[in-house]
């Protein structure tokens, strides 16, 4: 073996490490943001996304208090600190969740209302949307594989290793499409459970 084709094997192979880390983060960010569509049941998650004015500078909801699940319908928000309560509520109703925070002197309670059968349906259309924008991500990672390989075709890389890497870069695609529809199924059934 040529230390030429050594070389062109290993910029293969650092392209397919490099495409497979690309739709991890992309698989990652899907579910991360398929957490944040809540499901009718009460759960800390679903106020990760609420950032607090905490003196002058926007601050995570995490960070400046204790959120809990009381029940499966309420969630509370205990302040570290009580003169932020207005601020945290403010912060809640202005993430736009749909959530309406009771201020009882000492904390936040919120009442999570069921979902409708018509917002069940809205939640599951907006889980679909988010794992096409999953699949577009992968579907550019994959562009990105295939150009590089035919870079290095272009470099003098042969015609068979050239093809062999398309094939398993298609072969991944496919495996992280899959994995994408299994998520969003996942999280479609999770939504329509009543």
């Amino acid at each position: 073996m040529s230390l030429y084709f050594l070389v062109m094997t290993e910029e293969i192979d650092f392209a397919k490490e490099e495409f497979k880390s690309a739709n991890t983060k992309t698989v990652n960010y899907l579910e991360s943001e398929l957490t944040k569509i809540r499901v009718g049941r009460a759960s800390p998650v679903m106020l990760q996304s609420v950032m607090v004015d905490y003196y002058g500078s926007p601050t995570p909801l995490s960070q400046v208090a204790n959120v809990n699940s009381m029940d499966a319908q309420t969630l509370t928000v205990q302040p570290w600190e009580k003169h932020l309560l207005g601020d945290i509520a403010k912060a809640i109703i202005n993430a736009n969740l749909g959530l309406a925070p009771q201020d009882n002197g000492e904390m936040l309670i919120i009442n999570v209302p069921p979902l409708t059968e018509e917002r069940r349906r809205e939640l599951v259309k907006k889980a679909k949307a988010e794992g096409e924008n999953a699949k577009v991500g992968i579907r550019n990672n994959r562009k990105d594989a295939m150009d590089f390989v035919k870079n290095l075709k272009n470099d003098g890389l042969s015609e068979d290793l050239a093809k062999t890497a398309e094939d398993e870069i298609q072969e991944i695609t496919n495996s992280y499409v899959k994995k994408v529809d299994d998520i969003v199924a996942l999280k479609e059934k999770d939504i329509m459970v009543i």
